[in-house]
Order: structure tokens, then sequence, then C-alpha cells
């Protein structure tokens, strides 16, 4: 992180404000246009699909389901226009679909992206990419081996406010960073045929919820060097309340926190030597936060309004048209280490998934 000697103490109360962070993410419609295909019709593919045909330049020209009748209701309230396909495989065959957006359930990721790799195709895959480090590995390396772009929906990264505060800190606004307390915690009535408790879904707080706190916390410490977590299991065995502490050698911290059995504003601080950014609610979604000094000068910023997907779809066009096989904000590297993290948390609690 920036060191704070750098940073003058004459100029440090009016170095940065808010409007001098406008151009810090690319415009989402000057990306170049991709067809994309939809393999899943749940909620959150809606919302993908809804961001693409609002925001960017791209068009989702195929949907594929295990049943036609629903990607045919998925197509005409998402994607009008879109082929339906009552077959995922049919799906990753078909020739008007540049990249395939991978939304299908946690335990399905590896099975389906694999599929379209197989096709030729590019893939965007909902996060986890996987449901462990092994699995990830073996994703990557057939997109390696392909040549195709693979990259993990991890949404947030290519967000306005997560540009914004990390330029923010870059530039020492509130020196170096020593703390990173982050939370997501939803409260669901206990199912056990719910995918969030269902152990052969890979089901779990920590896979559902808990990787966005991570994320943002390996997003600005990088990978840790300890961690330390406690939790409680659901009758099925599947986590669901988790604490962690990461710790990193130079003396920086992350508390994190994820549960289903809990609600909570998904609020996060970055506390550094200088001051804090304080983000309110929404920490992985479009939102505001603001920087406090030490001196007891502070600014805000707020995203834009819109689908925040459309940002990672617009990544990916971008990534395409360049002719890469990974994303410089979210590379394959990034992916093994939160995965990493992952799957040392579910091992500390005891959490072992079918077939694992």
């Amino acid at each position: 992180m920036t060191d704070t000697a750098a940073v003058d103490p004459a100029t440090y109360a009016s170095r940065l404000t808010a409007a001098d962070l406008s151009g810090e993410v690319p415009d989402l419609m000057a990306a170049p246009p991709v067809r994309w295909g939809v393999l899943g019709a749940g909620n959150i593919a809606a919302s993908f699909a809804d961001g693409v045909r609002d925001r960017t330049a791209g068009r989702v020209t195929a949907v594929g389901s295990r049943s036609v009748a629903k990607a045919e209701e998925f197509a005409a309230a998402h994607a009008p226009g879109a082929r339906a396909h009552g077959s995922y495989e049919a799906l990753v065959a078909d020739d008007d679909v540049d990249v395939v957006y991978v939304a299908t359930p946690h335990s399905h990721h590896l099975e389906h992206a694999l599929l379209a790799i197989a096709a030729g195709k590019h893939v965007l895959v909902e996060k986890p990419i996987t449901r462990s480090v092994a699995e990830s590995r073996l994703l990557l390396d057939a997109a390696r081996e392909a040549g195709v772009f693979c990259m993990e929906a991890v949404w947030t990264r290519f967000l306005p406010h997560v540009a914004a505060l990390r330029a923010a800190i870059a530039r020492g606004e509130i020196g170096e960073v020593r703390t990173v307390v982050a939370d997501f915690d939803v409260f669901f009535p206990y199912d056990p045929t719910h995918r969030l408790f269902a152990p052969e879904l890979a089901g779990g707080a920590l896979l559902d919820l808990g990787i966005y706190p991570i994320t943002l916390a390996h997003d600005l410490l990088g990978a840790p060097d300890t961690l330390v977590t406690h939790g409680t299991l659901a009758a099925t065995g599947v986590d669901d309340h988790v604490g962690m502490i990461l710790g990193y050698d130079g003396g920086a911290q992350a508390l994190l926190h994820t549960s289903s059995t809990a609600s909570g504003g998904a609020g996060a601080r970055i506390i550094g030597t200088r001051g804090r950014i304080e983000i309110p609610s929404g920490f992985f979604t479009p939102t505001s936060f603001e920087v406090v000094r030490a001196d007891g000068t502070s600014w805000s910023f707020t995203s834009p309004e819109g689908e925040g997907k459309a940002y990672e779809a617009a990544e990916v066009a971008r990534c395409v048209a360049a002719g890469l096989t990974e994303s410089p904000r979210m590379p394959w590297s990034d992916t093994l280490e939160v995965m990493g993290i992952l799957d040392q948390a579910r091992a500390q609690l005891g959490v072992v998934y079918p077939g694992e």
C-alpha cells in the first residue's frame, strides 16, 4: 500500500476529492459488442442479462435451461429476441454466441464451464468459480489449453466505487491500510432443500455470501499469511455462521463475517494510518463511501445508478476484443488465492462436499 511518508502533510487535507476520481472506470457503452449466451435462467442470470441489455453495447443472443419453456420465459423477460435452448449443450453449440455466462449452482460450475470451453466459447463463471481450488485449477488449465478467455464473475472489482476507493488509497488518503472489516449476513429460514443449506449444491454461507468480504480483503491486502476461522454448521453439515481473521506478516488484519442465520447491512470499513473509508451498506454493490481523514476533513463518493453486473460484462468484452485469456483486474492468480482461502476456512470448520 501507499507509503505514508510520501504524503506531504501540508497538502494532505485538500489533496483529493470525489471529483478527482471521475475517470477511474471506462465508459460502459465504449466496450466492444459481445454476443452472450446465458447458461442457467435464475435470478442472478436475470440481473446480468438486464445489465447487458440496458447498459452495454453487447446483447444476449441465446439462453439455455434444462427446460425450453423456462428459457423462453427468461428470454421474453430479460433478452427479447434471444434464442431459447432446452439444453446447455445446445446453448454452447450456438454459433451466435461469443461468450457463455455460467450462472448455475456452485456445484455445477466446473461441469458447465468445461462444456462451454470444449465448444470453443469464452466463459464468465459466477462466483465462486468452482467448489474448490483443485476444481478451479482444472477449469483454468482447460481454458489455457483451449486459448479462450475465462473469468470469475467478481463484479464488485469493476464497480465505480471500488475503483474510486482503491485510487483514494493509492494516493495516500488514509495512509497505509492496517485493517479491513467487512460482513455479509443474510437470514434464511432453515430449509434443507434450499441451495444454501444443501451440501450437494455446494451450499453454505462461505461460498455464497462470505466470498464477498473475502474478495474485498484480498483485493486490498492480498493473500493472507494466516487464517483463523470459527463458526457453526447447519444440520446438513454446511457452514451457516462464520467469523474469520486474516493475518498478514506486515501486521495488517482483515476481520470478516458471514452468516445465513443473521441479518446485517453488508457494511465495510477500511482503516489506515491516516484515516478510514466507511461503506455503510452493500459494499459489494454499486454504492457510496465516505473518506474520513485523521485531520477531521472528509469527502464522499457515490456510484452511478444502474445494474452493476454491466461493469463485469464490459470488462469481458474489452478483454476478448484484445485477445486476452484473463482479466488484468481479475486474474486467474487472484481466483486461485481466494479459492484457497475458502478451502482453508471450510477445512477449519469441517465442511466437506459430496465427492471431495
